[in-house]
C-alpha cells in the first residue's frame, strides 16, 4: 500500500531505550517529517539528517530553517527527487523540533528532565533513527544525506551500519571534531547561558526562559554561518541589516531549547569516525563551502586521503559560494548537480 505525501510531523515512540553510556530512557519520542511516497517495496528511501539548530522543517515546501534550507534538495524533480524517493527527515533526540529533548517530561519526576537529561552521543542520535526505520519496515536505505551536524550524523551512520545505505552525502562537515572544539563549545554555551538571570542551573521552565540571552547567541552563530553576506544582497542599510538579523534570531530563539543546545553540543565530544573509515561500505559524496569558516575546504585533503586509503568510494566536490556555512542551501543550484549525479550513481 502507498503512503501518500506528507509534511506534517508525525511521530514514533519507543520504550526503554539504552544509550551508548548504559542509561536506560524509559520513553523516547522522535518526530520525523517525509516527502514523496514510500515504494511497495520500501527499497526508495532517502535519510536525510539536520543541522544543529533546524529541524524536519528543513525539507519542508516552504521551510526556511537550517543551513540556509534544504527545499531546494529535497522534493520533486529536485536532487533528492521526492517522484522517485521517500525521504524522510527525523528531528535528532534531545533537539527542540518535537523529539524527546530537555523540555520534555521526565517520567521519574513529572518534571521537565531540564540540566537532567542523560549525556547522549552521535551514535545514540543514528540508532532512534534506526529504530524509527525498523518500525517503518525499512531495513535499507538509497542515501543519508545532510549537512553539518547531519553530516556527523551520515557518517556515524555509514560505520555504525555500514551495509544498510548505498551511499551518504556528508555537506559542510567532518568526520571528526576536534575534542578542544567540542569542549570549549559546551564550556562557552554554559557561560553564556548562566549569566542569564532566569539560568538557574538549566532549570529555567518556570522562570520565563531565557530568550534575549538565546537570540544573542542566534545573532552571534548566523553572522558566523554568513548571514550578513545573504542580507546585503537586498539590503544595504546596516542598521535594517542588523535589525533583520535580531529578527530572525529572536523567532528562532522562541522555538529552541537552550539545553537542546547544551546536549547536542555535548553529543560532539569525542566525535570521531575516522578510525572506523575501514568499516564503510556504501559510496561517499563530500562537499564543502570555500568561504565556510566552520568547515574550511582546508579539510578536504586529509579526508579524502584517509577515505581512499581504507578503500572507501569517495568523491569531493567544492562549492564556490559566498554564502559560507548556509551555501548547501542557499546556493543550492551549484552543487545539485552534483548530489544528483551521485543519487544517479546510486542504481
Amino acid at each position: 500500500m502507498l503512503q501518500p505525501p506528507s509534511t506534517d510531523v508525525q511521530t514514533f515512540v519507543t520504550g526503554d531505550f539504552r544509550l551508548q553510556s548504559g542509561i536506560v530512557m524509559p520513553t523516547v519520542t522522535i518526530a520525523y517529517r517525509t516527502l514523496g511516497v514510500l515504494a511497495p517495496d520500501r527499497g526508495n528511501v532517502v535519510l536525510v539528517t539536520h543541522g544543529n539548530t533546524s529541524g524536519p522543517q528543513m525539507i519542508d515546501p516552504l521551510g526556511s530553517t537550517g543551513e540556509g534550507s534544504w527545499n531546494e534538495i529535497v522534493g520533486p524533480g529536485k536532487a533528492v527527487d521526492t517522484n522517485r524517493f521517500y525521504a524522510i527527515c527525523p528531528n535528532m533526540l534531545g533537539s527542540s523540533y518535537g523529539s524527546t529533548n530537555a523540555a520534555s517530561i521526565d517520567p521519574a519526576t513529572g518534571k521537565p528532565y531540564g540540566p537532567r537529561f542523560p549525556d547522549i552521543t552521535v551514535s545514540d542520535i543514528v540508532a532512534t533513527q534506526r529504530a524509527l526505520l525498523e518500525h517503518l519496515g525499512i531495513g535499507k536505505l538509497v542515501a543519508i544525506v545532510g549537512p553539518s551536524y547531519g553530516g556527523f550524523q551520515a557518517f556515524q551512520w555509514a560505520v555504525n551500519y555500514p551495509g544498510m545505505m548505498k551511499g551518504i552525502a556528508a555537506i559542510v562537515t567532518s568526520p571528526v571534531v576536534p575534542r578542544e572544539r567540542s569542549e570549549g563549545n559546551v564550556a562557552r554555551l554554559l557561560a553564556t547561558l548562566s549569566q542569564d538571570p532566569n539560568w538557574n542551573g538549566g532549570d529555567y521552565y518556570d522562570r520565563g526562559g531565557v530568550l534575549e540571552t538565546m537570540t544573542q547567541i542566534r545573532i552571534a552563530t548566523l553572522k558566523n554561518y554568513g548571514i550578513e553576506t545573504r542580507l546585503r544582497d537586498t539590503m544595504s542599510d546596516p542598521q535594517a541589516i542588523e535589525a533583520a538579523i535580531r529578527d530572525e534570531s529572536a523567532q528562532w530563539a522562541r522555538g529552541f531549547d537552550a539545553n537542546s543546545l547544551i546536549i547536542l553540543a555535548k553529543a560532539l565530544r569525542g566525535f570521531d569516525v575516522t578510525a572506523q573509515f575501514g568499516s564503510i561500505r556504501s559510496k561517499v559524496l563530500y562537499v564543502l563551502s570555500r568561504t565556510d569558516k566552520l568547515f574550511p575546504p582546508e579539510l578536504a585533503p586529509g579526508v579524502m586521503q584517509a577515505l581512499k586509503a581504507a578503500g572507501v568510494d569517495a568523491d569531493y566536490f567544492l562549492l564556490d559560494s559566498e554564502y559560507g556555512h548556509s551555501a548547501s542551501g542557499l546556493d543550492a543550484h551549484k552543487w545539485a548537480p552534483r548530489l544528483r549525479q551521485f543519487m544517479d550513481g546510486l542504481g
